[in-house]
């Protein structure tokens, strides 16, 4: 199984919810998840910005087979292939990954999926990245199944689901070493430009708005406004 996240930028003035949400977008994304089995498909946006997560069970689906018709739509983002549109972001942590098809099913059909935006100061990355690997691979299972961190620039976008799954991993992580600090919060604060205005307890992690959620039921595609 293949997780993906991408991060795109929406043109200034246009309504993205009401834009993914037309049947227009929704019907040929539900059925092209179907036929190329993809799974719990979740749009995120902030002032512009686009964050995408899903599943693939088989080889790796581009966004842009799943959204062609909203793939237009989208800024060019320079970098990689010409005319992209969608920049994949990097798994760089995650509480647990799959290693089955039993192990990631979802036993909460009331399970909500939910996303958080973080900016990294540019000269801490390599020290978020290494203090991240370092809990993820000594403490696997450790916080919700679900939750990943993906990054791309000094953006950070994490996905997870509410309520939170947690449960042992079925695996051992790959260091042996207990060096995660566990003053954690303390350690992490200075690796974040602070958001301006942000409400308590959100000056570090900005919530996403959820636009579009489609997921399987028994084999059945569906949308769920948010």
């Amino acid at each position: 199984m293949k997780r993906c996240l991408y991060r795109a930028e929406w043109p200034e003035g246009r309504k993205a919810a009401a834009f993914f949400r037309s049947r227009e977008i929704s019907v040929p994304l539900t059925e092209a998840m179907e036929r190329l089995n993809v799974d719990h498909l979740s749009l995120f946006a902030c002032s512009g910005q686009l964050f995408l997560y899903y599943e693939c069970a088989e080889s790796p689906v581009p966004p842009e087979t799943l959204l062609p018709g909203a793939s237009e739509q989208l800024t060019v983002w320079p970098g990689g292939e010409r005319g992209r549109r969608w920049a994949p972001l990097t798994d760089i942590f995650h509480y647990q990954h799959p290693v089955s098809a039993q192990h990631w099913e979802r036993r909460s059909p009331e399970g909500k999926p939910y996303g958080r935006l973080a900016i990294l100061k540019p000269e801490e990355a390599a020290s978020y990245v290494y203090y991240h690997y370092q809990y993820q691979e000594e403490r696997p299972g450790d916080g919700d199944k679900y939750g990943i961190i993906g990054l791309h620039e000094n953006v950070l976008f994490f996905y997870a689901e509410q309520p939170a799954t947690r449960e042992p991993a079925p695996y051992e992580g790959k260091l042996k070493t207990s060096l995660r600090p566990d003053n954690w919060a303390e350690v992490m604060e200075p690796h974040f430009i602070k958001w301006e205005g942000a409400p308590a307890g959100q000056e570090l992690w900005q919530p996403l708005m959820l636009v579009l959620e489609v997921r399987s039921f028994a084999g059945k595609l569906g949308t769920r406004d948010a």
